[in-house]
């Protein structure tokens, strides 16, 4: 069965679930953002989790105005329904413009809209529930919506790292569809970013990789089973501590930076690199190489790579290039 439904929120709300969209990498064949399949992802994986969540705080909420008010259960219940609807759920700004979506269902979503049709509206409507449910999920981090949105696969690769199992999948960013064999060691979180990545490690060529999970599909539990390394799970738990969307060893490198640099390093905080000393205006750091290039080309001058040739033989030619086609 399939069935539309019209949703009515701002517009500050949909531009931010479209973002969210967007970030997950939800798109459709012509490369547009498939608002819809993510809707659907996010009703399903999260509908328990809103309900169990709503119903504990009803619950909380009615046993607190019984006993210190001394309602009667029905009364304590309408007044804490009217608290959420009022206090809790109105997250949008009434300045905000209005939006509408379409919402399509089928299968498992068709199913939940059903349920909640029902058995949860009460007083309000199925837009309402919905619409609540949408800010509920956009009050939550970043990490955690992905966690929301990817559930099968955090579960999949969670229960792979517990039993030792090795793992395949495919990555949206790549352009093969097979990807070889991966041991799978832990999940982190990259603290700037908000996105989790699997780190893992390729036992055949001795390399460790990383993935972020909300670009991994088709996630296999293989029968073949691996013996954690304590010299790769200490390595790569390092890793996932400091920088786990790359799985790039580091090098020791010197920037020097002017003081116009100095401010703009305390600005610049996405994906900053973590500094290992500081002689006045000499910055040591021991970061992946191409996470370095990457943070210190939004500096120009106000950041030279002093060492390694490598480094800064890398942002020479960037400029050298700018300038160039600029020319």
């Amino acid at each position: 069965m399939t069935e539309k439904y019209k949703i009515y929120l701002t517009e500050d709300t949909k531009t931010r679930l479209i973002n969210d969209a967007e970030l997950f990498e939800f798109t459709k064949d012509a490369g547009a953002v498939n608002l819809n399949g993510f809707l659907k992802e996010l009703i399903v994986n999260y509908f328990e989790q809103y309900r169990r969540d709503n119903d504990a705080l009803m619950s909380s909420l009615i046993e607190d105005l019984s006993s210190a008010k001394g309602m009667k259960q029905k009364e304590a219940s309408v007044l804490a329904e009217r608290i959420i609807r009022t206090y809790i759920n109105a997250a949008e700004p009434a300045s905000s413009k209005s939006a509408v979506i379409t919402l399509t269902v089928s299968g498992e979503s068709y199913d939940i809209i059903k349920i909640i049709e029902n058995n949860l509206l009460q007083d309000s409507s199925l837009s309402g529930y919905i619409k609540d449910m949408f800010l509920s999920y956009l009050s939550i981090p970043r990490n955690k919506r992905e966690e929301i949105i990817f559930r099968h696969t955090y579960e999949t690769i969670r229960k792979a790292i517990a039993e030792n199992r090795v793992i395949t999948f495919t990555s949206t960013n790549s352009n093969s569809d097979i990807t070889p064999a991966v041991e799978p060691y832990l999940i982190a979180t990259s603290k700037e970013e908000q996105f989790s990545y699997l780190l893992c490690h390729n036992h055949k060529v001795c390399k460790d990789h990383t993935f972020r999970i909300s670009r991994l599909r088709n996630v296999f539990i293989t029968n073949e089973t691996f013996t954690v390394n304590s010299e790769i799970q200490e390595r790569l738990t390092k890793k996932g501590q400091r920088s786990p969307h790359t799985a790039a060893q580091d090098i020791h490198a010197v920037v020097r930076l002017t003081e116009h640099g100095k401010q703009m390093y305390k600005m610049i905080v996405k994906n900053r690199p973590a500094v290992t000393s500081i002689d006045g205006d000499k910055y040591t750091f021991d970061w992946p190489e191409m996470q370095l290039e990457d943070y210190f080309r939004r500096f120009g001058k106000d950041a030279v790579a002093v060492k390694p040739r490598s480094l800064r033989n890398k942002l020479k030619k960037y400029y050298s290039d700018a300038l160039e086609a600029y020319s």
